[in-house]
C-alpha cells in the first residue's frame, strides 16, 4: 500500500468526465478522465511518450468505460477510446491530484 493510503471513496463523475477520489488525510483528487488517459504510463504509451515527446493530445469526449480495483495497489482504467492497460497506483493518483505537493 502506498504512503497516503488507500482512498475512503472512488466516484466517477461521468458526465463532467471526472474521477473523484477522497484520501484518508481529508483531501480529495478530482482527476479529469482526458488526463488520465493523457497520462497513461503503461509500456506503450510510455514508448509513445519517448519517441513523440510531450503527453497525447485526447479528444475532451474521452470517459472512463470501467474502472477495475487492482488488489490495494490502484486501479486499472479502461477509457472509452478502447485503451484499457493503464494500471495508476494509488500513490501516482494522488500525485496526479496534487501535483503543488510532489514539487514542495
Amino acid at each position: 500500500m502506498s504512503a497516503t493510503g488507500l482512498p475512503q471513496a472512488i466516484v466517477d463523475h461521468q458526465a463532467s468526465g471526472v474521477l473523484e477520489l477522497r484520501w484518508p488525510d481529508g483531501s480529495a483528487s478530482r482527476l479529469p478522465h482526458g488526463l488520465l488517459r493523457a497520462r497513461c504510463r503503461c509500456a506503450g504509451c510510455q514508448q509513445r511518450h519517448r519517441t513523440e515527446g510531450g503527453h497525447p493530445e485526447v479528444a475532451p469526449a474521452i470517459r472512463l468505460a470501467a474502472i477495475q480495483p487492482i488488489s490495494d495497489q490502484g486501479l486499472n482504467l479502461v477509457f472509452s477510446d478502447g485503451h484499457g492497460r493503464g494500471i495508476y497506483p494509488w500513490a501516482y493518483l494522488h500525485e496526479l491530484g496534487h501535483p503543488a505537493a510532489t514539487t514542495a
